[in-house]
């Protein structure tokens, strides 16, 4: 077999080896999204450094090399919300790194997560993703098929307390057409009122939107845009990624404004703990 322009064989575990590069592919599936690979490497420039990488049709999707902004997604919603026995809906599983900060918060209860492709759902239940033992070991973690933008469409059964997106490239960029209703004041109207009382809905992108940013001021009477900025070692490079977030009751810690989508942001910086690395997704990313 020829992939990527390198011999491969197959191991006793039915995994793709590459060689001689320090390439291993963990699955590759037909999607209906495209060729989803799954593979672990280990970075040539940082000996001993393995990275666990998602692709998409070949191009990157996302690595566990630099998850600064999916953490960030949780962390600053999280921020926002005083309350305890939190109930915490997540579109998009990924490589779980939004599930896993989630869970870090003893205030949260529960967090159901629905992913879109149930071949990401099986890379953490065979336990190919480094964040596998962790999740399934946790009681209050459960996760899903689905269409999370359908769910929040749908009349709403319960409310939730958080709504965590990151699915879409950005607002402006979407996996599929059926996606963009969403984005939309209608398709915002819609998901708040999954919601509990002093509930918050973020969304994550890699680019910021103005007309995003309008269409959730109309359906929520507090908005914030917060830059994710983090520089990658390995192409000496800084990145930034946006989420958007927002609700109908004031912030904990904010002043209530309605936000430019430049200019007057509230600012997130990893701290010193979180690891550098290449960006997660550049566009055209899904």
């Amino acid at each position: 077999m020829l992939a990527y322009g390198l011999l491969v064989k197959i191991d006793r575990f039915d995994r793709i080896l590459m060689s001689p590069s320090n390439l291993e592919i963990l699955a590759y599936e037909t999607t209906s999204l495209g060729d989803l690979c799954l593979r672990r490497r280990e970075l040539l420039s940082r000996p001993g450094t393995v990275i666990t990488e998602i692709t998409l049709d070949h191009e990157l999707l996302m690595s566990s090399y630099n998850t600064a902004s999916e953490r960030a997604l949780a962390e600053e919603a999280l921020a926002r919300h005083d309350g305890r026995d939190l109930s915490v809906l997540v579109g998009g599983l990924g490589l779980g790194y939004t599930a896993n900060e989630v869970l870090q918060s003893p205030r949260v209860r529960r967090l159901e997560v629905i992913e879109f492709l149930p071949e990401v759902v099986g890379f953490l239940r065979d336990g190919l993703i480094p964040l596998s033992p962790a999740l399934l070991a946790d009681p209050r973690f459960g996760v899903r098929e689905g269409d999370v933008y359908a769910t929040l469409r749908a009349p709403a059964n319960e409310g939730w307390d958080i709504v965590l997106i990151d699915v879409d490239h950005s607002p402006d960029e979407h996996l599929g057409n059926a996606n963009e209703s969403f984005y939309t004041a209608g398709g915002l109207a819609s998901a708040r009122r999954h919601l509990a009382p002093g509930g918050i809905l973020a969304v994550w992108s890699y680019a910021e939107s103005s007309p995003f940013v309008e269409a959730l001021v109309a359906a929520f009477s507090n908005v914030e845009t917060v830059p994710v900025s983090y520089r990658t070692d390995l192409v000496d490079e800084e990145f930034t990624d946006w989420l958007f977030v927002a609700r109908d009751e004031p912030f904990a810690d904010a002043t209530s404004r309605v936000p430019e989508s430049s200019g007057d942001v509230s600012r997130f910086e990893p701290g010193a703990d979180r690891e550098p690395g290449a960006g997660r997704r550049r566009a055209p990313r899904r």
